[in-house]
């Protein structure tokens, strides 16, 4: 499996390190903000002026599907408490954010995703496709980004830093955890559990690399016309280890994978979060 850039590797690393850190932060500066509602994890991050990390909170809930908020009110509470929480290490109030969205859902789905943030007390000033907030934080200019989420798997291409082709698919993270619960008999948070601990990964990966073929099967697919050369796995459900040797040998193509992938699409949001 290919390698990834060590510096974007130690960016992630200090970005995991912030999250759910209860020290108070001691700054004064222009900030950027990013929520990503996604389907298993909702994440809100924040930057410094310099678009370094600063602060950052993420719960696991159930409050987007597919990209579409099917608990609006849920999903406000919960970005609104982690707005407070980040409020109070920081010593100021967050007035402003960005949030993604999965390339091919709706507007109308777009404009709920919004909503949600400035039902929590933001102003939301950038609604921004998730292929291209990703790459604000790899910065590849010919590749392929796969986003491997909770629900989905969303697919980019790109040639000299622009997104030619995008496409969304049902299959991620989720269908991992609905696997492990009916493989194993227990319930659905139970193997969420087992899925999000690591030590679990060696024993589960029988299980789960039907899935994992899966998702390979799905970008093999959408890039089967274009001249990719690398392909670069994002998302939570890319942090269960073996995934990238499997994509990569099912779509014969190099897969590089960063060693916190669930951290690139929020902030990449961040990034986009500007006047």
């Amino acid at each position: 499996m290919s390698e990834v850039n060590p510096n974007l590797n130690k960016l992630l690393a200090r970005t995991e390190r912030l999250m759910n850190d209860p020290a108070r932060v001691s700054y004064r500066g222009d900030y950027h903000v990013g929520v990503d509602l996604g389907t298993a994890y909702t994440v809100l991050t924040v930057l410094d002026e310099n678009f370094e990390p600063l602060a950052g909170a993420y719960r696991f809930a159930d409050v987007v599907r597919d990209g579409l908020v099917v608990d609006f009110v849920g999903a406000g509470d919960l970005v609104r408490e982690l707005k407070r929480e980040l409020e109070t290490r920081l010593g100021f109030e967050l007035e402003h954010a960005a949030t993604g969205f999965p390339p091919g859902v709706p507007r109308v789905e777009v404009r709920a995703t919004a909503n949600v943030l400035r039902a929590a007390g933001f102003e939301c000033r950038a609604e921004i496709d998730e292929p291209t907030v990703a790459n604000n934080v790899l910065q590849i200019r010919d590749g392929a980004i796969v986003d491997v989420g909770g629900g989905t798997t969303g697919i980019a291409i790109f040639r000299d830093g622009q997104a030619i082709y995008t496409a969304d698919e049902a299959t991620g993270g989720t269908h991992f955890t609905l696997v492990i619960a009916g493989a194993l008999n227990i319930s659905f948070e139970d193997a969420e559990k087992l899925k999000t601990n690591p030590r679990e990964h060696e024993r589960l990966f029988p299980l789960v690399r039907p899935v994992m073929e899966k998702v390979g099967s799905i970008v093999a697919r959408h890039i089967l016309e274009y001249d990719v050369e690398t392909i670069y796995l994002v998302g939570g459900a890319s942090s269960f280890r073996g995934i990238a040797p499997v994509v990569q040998e099912i779509t014969g193509i190099p897969t590089k994978i960063p060693a916190n992938p669930l951290f690139v699409t929020p902030l990449g949001i961040a990034m986009g979060d500007q006047p």
